[in-house]
């Protein structure tokens, strides 16, 4: 069935064209029918799935049908609540290009930055607002935003949400939005306490669920290279010796390897620009755009900064750092090979990531392949007590990312 078969309107169609959308994908097919019909819906999708316009779509659409052209004031009719400014930056995005030919108004808000620009587009109204939760409480708090005319709420990426330290922030949220409402929850794992986060939103929702987190998309080739720790920035050197990856997302586990892994490329005449939680928002956001317009050949990321980056035909993700949870190799990769496209993932391995690989290898229940017609193959030779040293300040300063990222979190 294609969107001309789903309901929806001339505008959004015409708009649906512009972005060459053709078909539906598996959750915008599923999940449309019933927000049109003002169902609550319990999405589970993994990234990469066209999720976004799942929702954003349909809610377009209602608000157009409700909130005739010209009507004053206009009216807050639609929250939707994202855990980092660059995955609100690209929902308000999509949202823009997909109501065009419409009348419907949206902002979007986020901590980091001022905010009186962001307070002059709320003076102005909006019927849709994309927000994190840290920023929208404050500036409720201060008498800018009201909840009460809120029609449709929408809570995506819960789970990372929930990773991130937000639960108190989406449970004061919960007390201020109106009791009766539409809710939609979308989320790429569905753990008990996801479960039961949503048993406290959703009124008899209809579940769906499509691409489970323990599977990549199929057009993305996976592929494995076993190093030592102290080869892995030779090792990413020679892989980018091949000319052909012109435009190479790169993950890194902690902010202070994005920035090491970064200086170490530019000396190697690579452009690469490092995008993480303690880069300025325009720091971010001009890295981005560089990044998406091929000024830089390589962006490297953290895992919480990387939510949000939608990069139409990225081909390649490089893991420089197997991540230590087996669901957060899924979604890296996810950021290649979007809507139906090619992607290919290299994961580079040192001894003290075996374990992961092994954990990652279960959860997809497949071998990745290997390539080890490389120079810098896996020894069995122990670490030296220099080695040892460092990691031991590696996992050190990661366990002090954590917690300081979950404390920042919780004063936005």
């Amino acid at each position: 069935m294609g969107f001309d078969k789903m309901g929806l309107t001339e505008p959004i169609l015409k708009a649906l064209i512009d972005k060459n959308y053709e078909k539906p994908t598996d959750i915008q097919h599923s999940a449309i029918p019933h927000i049109l019909k003002r169902k609550d819906v319990l999405g589970c999708a993994q990234t990469g799935t066209g999720k976004t316009a799942a929702f954003a779509i349909p809610i377009i659409q209602l608000i157009a049908e409700r909130e005739k052209r010209g009507t004053k004031p206009v009216r807050l009719r639609s929250l939707i609540v994202t855990p980092t400014r660059e995955l609100a930056i690209q929902i308000g995005e999509n949202i823009r290009e997909y109501s065009k030919y419409t009348h419907i108004k949206h902002a979007v808000i986020f901590g980091g930055v001022k905010q009186n620009a962001q307070v002059d587009r709320l003076k102005g109204g909006v019927h849709i607002l994309v927000a994190t939760p840290g920023r929208l409480l404050d500036l409720i708090s201060q008498g800018y935003i009201s909840l009460n005319d809120i029609k449709i709420f929408v809570l995506d990426e819960a789970d990372r949400m929930l990773d991130m330290g937000f639960i108190h922030d989406i449970k004061k949220l919960l007390n201020l939005l109106p009791k009766k409402k539409q809710s939609l929850f979308f989320s790429a794992t569905m753990p008990k306490n996801i479960v039961a986060l949503s048993q406290q939103i959703l009124n008899n929702p209809v579940k769906v669920e499509v691409a489970a987190v323990s599977s990549a998309a199929e057009t993305i080739q996976q592929y494995l290279y076993y190093t030592n720790r102290t080869s892995k920035k030779n090792l990413l050197n020679h892989i980018l010796k091949d000319r052909e990856l012109n435009q190479v997302l790169v993950f890194s586990r902690t902010k202070h390897g994005a920035d090491r892994i970064a200086r170490g490329l530019k000396k190697e005449q690579i452009r690469a620009q490092a995008i993480h939680g303690d880069k300025s928002q325009n720091q971010r956001q001009k890295a981005l755009k560089d990044f998406k317009e091929n000024k830089i050949r390589v962006l490297v990321a953290t895992d919480i900064a990387a939510r949000g980056i939608d990069i139409d035909k990225l081909k390649y993700v490089i893991n420089y750092d197997v991540p230590n949870v087996a669901e957060t190799y899924v979604h890296r990769i996810g950021r290649s090979g979007r809507a139906g496209d090619e992607g290919i993932a290299l994961s580079i391995c040192e001894p003290e990531e075996n374990e992961y690989v092994k954990s990652i290898e279960k959860l997809i229940k497949k071998k990745i392949e290997v390539i080890d017609n490389h120079p810098y193959p896996q020894t069995d030779k122990p670490m030296t007590e220099a080695e040892k040293k460092e990691w031991n300040k590696e996992k050190q300063r990661r366990k002090q990312e954590f917690f300081a990222n979950r404390k920042k979190n919780r004063r936005r």
